[in-house]
């Protein structure tokens, strides 16, 4: 890629302050008749075969990796190419020749790419949504919510570019000029989720690449159909080749050659504790011929709370609990798995919850259920390893197994148990399914040393109408995502920039002013004025 190719790619200027992109609302007639209408359409292209994309050029392999839809395991949305550790060194070598020349292009040049992927995507935001329906299982206000995070993102971080171009010193010092400049790290590995993978994954890109550095992006290997797609959008939108190599693979094999490789500067994950903590090992240890320390910046999930008090709309709690717990099947780090009550209103929120979990449905998203299957047949085991054991550990209130379909997919009735110890398994460990532990606390104190028991900090939520209690709950209640009178799912970029504490990662901050100094390296220029300089800065030259 030479410098002359860039201005290939339309400089834009962002419109206005930064907006959140609008949820669609699908009561409307005309809103549901085009959700209908792009899920048709993206029926009729289920099945396709993608390439790998090193340096822009496409390749197939012998391995292939399947993406299927949970809720119909049978039909095939996407059939990939699988790298392996063998195509680890050209997808370095093409993001290192990328990375010479994106690097020095102009901060507005790669603001621009961000802000014409948005547009692309927010005119086809109706297909988009549908491929997060089949591949994913995400109902239709799930699936907006994450394609509207994406725009989001991209808009976002485009502004947050151009701000931090802008930086300056605190001070300047007679007689000098004095600039601090945040230049890009390097090349970057991009590890995103399953669970947004359209939103995580391409914030996590876009933040890479607008502060110009380059990309070796592994999605995950249930989602890799979204990623490529989003890379179509990326190339329209007029990327250079070899800023972003669309490399899926298995992450035991060209996943860890890539975070192992010495001219690996920095990696981007968002997935489990167990994997998080093995890429942090893998990355802090130094390679032949590595001269800088790897940065990681990691999310790692959660075992999030939401305390409910005595003195809280109990009915307003309840909603939010359940919304938090059953939303995309509990397939969130954010979902609410354990909700904290007070003793004077725990059986009347006991019921208020079956009463609504049982109003619920269960079925395949294109249909817009509720809740639709959990991501794979080895998630639906697990979950329902863990019913089993809360079954053990506390009183069954709602569902409690299996949803047998024709189709065979991935169901799961949304569960609620009662009565569970603080340090049960299920009261512990991260589910990452559609189950929901019930605590019995006699006191807002009790509740809140049980909501901070576990190794996690992510995100949490309390009910009360207690001002001082709304207070000392910011101030102690230990997570990097805290929501008062309300659910603990549902960060806005922006408004909520996300990450958290403890075993739930390096609080990155994602859809925060902080976020892009993760991709970016501080130098500080100091120049001293001659006096030609400072006659000519006296005269308002």
């Amino acid at each position: 890629m030479s410098y002359s190719t860039v201005p290939e790619i339309a400089l834009r200027s962002p419109k206005g302050e930064f907006v959140n992109e609008p949820f669609v609302n699908f009561a409307e007639a005309a809103n549901a008749r085009s959700m209908r209408e792009a899920l048709a359409h993206v029926a009729t292209h289920l099945g396709r075969e993608y390439d790998l994309i090193i340096g822009g050029h496409r390749e197939k392999t012998t391995g292939k990796i399947t993406s299927i839809n949970p809720a119909r395991p049978s039909q095939i949305v996407g059939v990939h190419q699988k790298a392996g550790a063998e195509h680890s060194q050209d997808a370095m070598d093409s993001a290192l020749r990328a990375f010479h020349s994106w690097s020095r292009v102009p901060v507005e040049v790669r603001a621009s790419l961000l802000l014409r992927a948005a547009e692309i995507i927010r005119e086809r935001k109706f297909e988009f949504s549908a491929w997060l329906t089949y591949e994913v299982g995400k109902n239709w206000a799930e699936a907006d919510a994450d394609t509207a995070e994406t725009i989001d993102f991209l808009e976002f971080y485009a502004r947050e570019a151009l701000r931090l171009a802008k930086s300056t010193t605190p001070i300047q010092l007679p007689g000098e000029y004095n600039r601090l400049l945040y230049i890009p790290l390097g090349v970057g590995a991009v590890i995103p989720p399953w669970n947004f993978p359209f939103a995580i994954m391409a914030g996590m890109t876009a933040a890479s690449i607008v502060t110009g550095n380059t990309v070796i992006l592994k999605p995950s290997s249930d989602s890799p159909t979204i990623a490529a797609r989003f890379m179509e959008v990326l190339e329209e939108a007029g990327m250079p080749a070899g800023v972003v190599n669309f490399c899926p693979g298995s992450g035991a094999t060209f996943g860890n050659a890539i975070v192992e490789h010495p001219k690996t500067r920095f990696i981007a994950f968002t997935g489990s504790k167990p994997v998080g903590l093995d890429i942090h090992e893998r990355a802090a240890k130094t390679q032949p011929g590595q001269i800088w320390i790897k940065r990681t910046v990691l999310e790692m999930g959660g075992k999030d709370s939401i305390l409910v008090c005595a003195d809280a709309d109990v009915d307003d709690a309840a909603n939010g609990v359940v919304a938090a717990a059953f939303g995309f099947s509990g397939q969130k780090c954010s979902a609410c798995s354990r909700a904290i009550i007070e003793a004077p209103i725990y059986d009347a929120f006991v019921e208020k919850v079956r009463e609504r979990v049982e109003k619920l449905t269960v079925g395949d998203p294109v249909e817009n259920h509720n809740m639709g299957p959990v991501v794979n047949e080895g998630a639906m085991r697990s979950i329902l390893e863990y019913i089993a054991k809360g079954k053990e550990e506390g009183r069954l209130v709602s569902g409690g197994a299996a949803v047998e379909t024709e189709s065979g997919g991935y169901f799961i009735q949304p569960t609620v148990i009662a009565d569970v110890d603080p340090d049960a398994v299920i009261s512990q460990e991260e589910i990452f399914g559609p189950v929901l532990a019930l605590i019995k606390v006699e006191s807002y104190e009790e509740g809140l040393a049980v909501a901070n028991n576990t190794e996690f900090g992510l995100t949490g939520a309390i009910y009360t109408a207690d001002r001082a209690r709304l207070d000392h709950a910011a101030a102690e209640f230990h997570v990097g995502n805290l929501y008062l009178n309300r659910k603990c799912t549902g960060a806005m970029v922006g408004a909520h920039p996300f990450g958290g504490f403890n075993m739930s990662g390096t609080d990155s901050k994602a859809g925060g002013p902080d976020y892009l100094l993760l991709f970016t390296q501080a130098k500080s220029v100091a120049e001293k004025l001659s006096n030609i300089d400072k006659a000519a800065d006296s005269k308002g030259i």
